[in-house]
């Protein structure tokens, strides 16, 4: 079985809405291409955590010195998964621009019965009992710097690799966030 029939297969028929998978895992390993998979067999909502980054402002020393703070958890908290699980049917929040280093004017998204959470640090402590199923990605590092060359080029490849990747790294290993996974795939 595929990794997206895998996840499927674990969707409890009598569910109650809305049944909320997370997905995290190593950069690389697949998480965004797994939940377009998942989004297009299950027509669900889907949120990436991609538009939780830390804004300017958040980065502290003191933020990084905590595993897993490299994320917005706290505005994901508020302004999705709170809405999620009061029975919000839309679901407004301004996403975190990258290239600008600023949050996006506010989107709405139509919430579905089942809801993907997928990208690194989705499975931070403070979000995890609100999942009904947790996954994660994992991969090697050969072919972790293989698909990051690929993906982001030379240049931007070593912010990857000597700064993104040891701090994902320190999650991973700090918080035990594989081995408490419902379900671990290499990819």
């Amino acid at each position: 079985m595929d990794i997206a029939g895998e996840i499927i297969s674990n969707i409890p028929k009598n569910f109650e809405p809305p049944f909320i998978i997370a997905i995290d895992g190593r950069c690389c390993a697949g998480k965004t291409t797994l939940s377009n998979q998942l989004q297009k067999c299950l027509e669900c909502t889907v949120f990436h955590m991609d538009d939780f980054f830390l804004r300017p402002s958040q980065r502290t020393a003191e933020r990084y010195e905590k595993a897993g703070e490299n994320v917005d958890h706290e505005r994901f908290f508020s302004e999705i998964l709170l809405p999620l699980k009061s029975g919000e049917k839309t679901i407004t929040f301004s996403p975190f621009d990258c290239k600008k280093q600023e949050l996006s004017p506010p989107v709405s998204v139509n919430v579905t019965p089942i809801v993907i959470v997928e990208g690194s640090y989705s499975l931070n402590p403070s979000l995890w009992e609100y999942y009904d199923l947790r996954v994660f990605l994992t991969i090697t590092p050969e072919k972790q710097k293989e698909r990051i060359l690929t993906r982001n080029g030379e240049q931007n490849a070593k912010t990857f690799l000597d700064r993104w990747i040891p701090l994902e790294e320190k999650y991973f290993l700090r918080l035990n966030v594989k081995d408490r996974c419902d379900i671990v795939f290499e990819t």
